[in-house]
């Protein structure tokens, strides 16, 4: 069965009429218009931003501490797998075939801060806010509220009590 939206549409008269537009068009506007692809669209989003900032950090200041202990940029660890190995002044590998593991150490430095950086900065105290909140709420496991057919059946029961008249000890019949 496919979903079912209305939408709004101008007749001749200028008055607007409900009617309803089924079809996959439909289902994907339904789709759209839910609160939870916007979100999803504004954390792409800042993600990119902030994916922006992490990778200059550590371009600009993780990857030189690394780089102190040998070479100044940590892109250029590399180890000859098959040699002889030669590259030029720019980096580009001429002979052999190299495994660059300063580019795999280098991304996985920045996948680390970042992961640090959403947990510490954004998961954590979101969990702490949600806990309060959660807190300050009255307690949802208190006394459970009657169904109505146990409401139904206590007014059923006054009402044969009122008519037999108070003192009397017999039990209404149960239907």
């Amino acid at each position: 069965m496919e979903p079912t939206i209305p939408v709004q549409r101008r007749t001749e008269k200028g008055r607007s009429v409900s009617e309803k537009k089924t079809g996959i068009l439909g289902g994907f506007k339904a789709f759209l218009m839910r609160g939870n692809v916007i979100d999803l669209a504004v954390a792409v989003v800042i993600g990119a931003a902030f994916t922006n900032i992490v990778n200059s950090v550590v371009k600009g200041v993780i990857n030189p501490i690394v780089g102190a202990f040998g070479t100044k940029d940590l892109d250029r660890y590399a180890a000859c797998l098959k040699g002889p190995c030669a590259r030029k002044a720019s980096g580009e590998v001429t002979q052999g075939v190299y495994i660059q593991w300063g580019a795999v150490l280098s991304a996985s430095l920045t996948f680390l801060i970042t992961a640090a950086v959403v947990y510490f900065l954004m998961l954590l105290p979101m969990k702490r806010w949600q806990d309060r909140q959660a807190a300050r709420r009255p307690d949802e496991n208190g006394p459970a509220e009657p169904t109505e057919i146990e409401l139904l059946a206590q007014i059923r029961d006054t009402l044969v009590e009122q008519r037999r008249g108070p003192g009397s000890d017999s039990v209404p019949a149960q239907r």
